[in-house]
């Protein structure tokens, strides 16, 4: 699904150094999570995934086409991008917002949508545990009710991979935990879909979560199954002070570990 060797993303106006020497492969069903200070460089790394921007050296390789020799508009139709920084028209019910993610466009283009595309729109706001929302205006909606749309809204063209960029922003717990179920359905319901997601926090994580990137500095500081990366000891070095990892019921906690 994703193959990055080698890769550096430096900034030309002043050169300072994004990410450098990143090595990385995603298989296909993987559900990874992308862990890091701030300014450890997932955000860059997930728009590289996205198709969004270009490596400045090494190659990316997405879904099997090589960023440079591809069509990034029609590479990025294959991959679902969720940001909490998605621009949506605050009077459009759910449903349409979920509808847009067909034609990739802020405003909906209605002749555009068949009764199957609109179908499909229902279909996924039930999956994602919010059919009940399909009329509500987004600007009525709460944080965690977004989310799931805009997750729904990813899924319009059936993406193989999903990039999630911090979707638990500013969540209290019930909105958090809605979500995470939602994540863990969509990964037991299609074993074919690939994930990605940029968080914070260890709590944040589904019990689904396989694999594991940490990040430090612009550089992988660990990479692996879930249960090998998310230590206290490769926690600790990558962020720096002396944090405490436990598991219970598949489920991740992390707190400091000083006395």
């Amino acid at each position: 699904m994703v193959v990055l060797e080698d890769v550096g993303v430096r900034r030309f106006t002043t050169g300072q150094v994004i990410l450098d020497g990143i090595e990385w492969t995603v298989g296909s069903g993987e559900h990874w999570a992308l862990l890091g200070p701030n300014g450890a460089g997932k955000t860059t790394l997930l728009r590289l995934l996205g198709a969004m921007m270009h490596p400045t050296s090494g190659t990316v390789a997405v879904l099997g086409h090589r960023l440079g020799r591809v069509d990034v508009r029609e590479l990025r139709a294959h991959i679902g991008h969720v940001s909490t920084a998605q621009r949506v028209p605050e009077d459009l019910p759910a449903h349409t917002v979920v509808l847009t993610g067909a034609t990739g466009t802020v405003q909906p283009l209605w002749r555009k949508y068949d009764r199957a595309a609109r179908e499909q729109a229902h279909a996924l706001l039930a999956e994602l545990g919010c059919k009940e929302l399909a009329d509500r205006p987004w600007r009525v909606c709460s944080g965690g009710q977004r989310a799931r749309i805009l997750i729904a809204r990813a899924l319009m063209p059936e993406p193989s991979l999903l990039l999630l960029d911090e979707p638990f922003n500013a969540l209290d717990l019930p909105s958090r935990e809605d979500l995470i179920d939602a994540l863990r359905r969509l990964a037991a319901g299609r074993p074919g879909l690939t994930t990605i997601t940029v968080t914070h926090h260890l709590e944040e994580l589904p019990p689904t979560t396989t694999h594991a990137l940490l990040l430090r500095e612009g550089r992988v500081h660990a990479r692996g199954t879930a249960d090998e990366t998310l230590t206290s000891a490769l926690m600790t070095s990558c962020f720096g002070r002396p944090v405490a990892v436990t598991r219970q019921d598949g489920r991740w906690a992390a707190r400091s570990a000083q006395l």
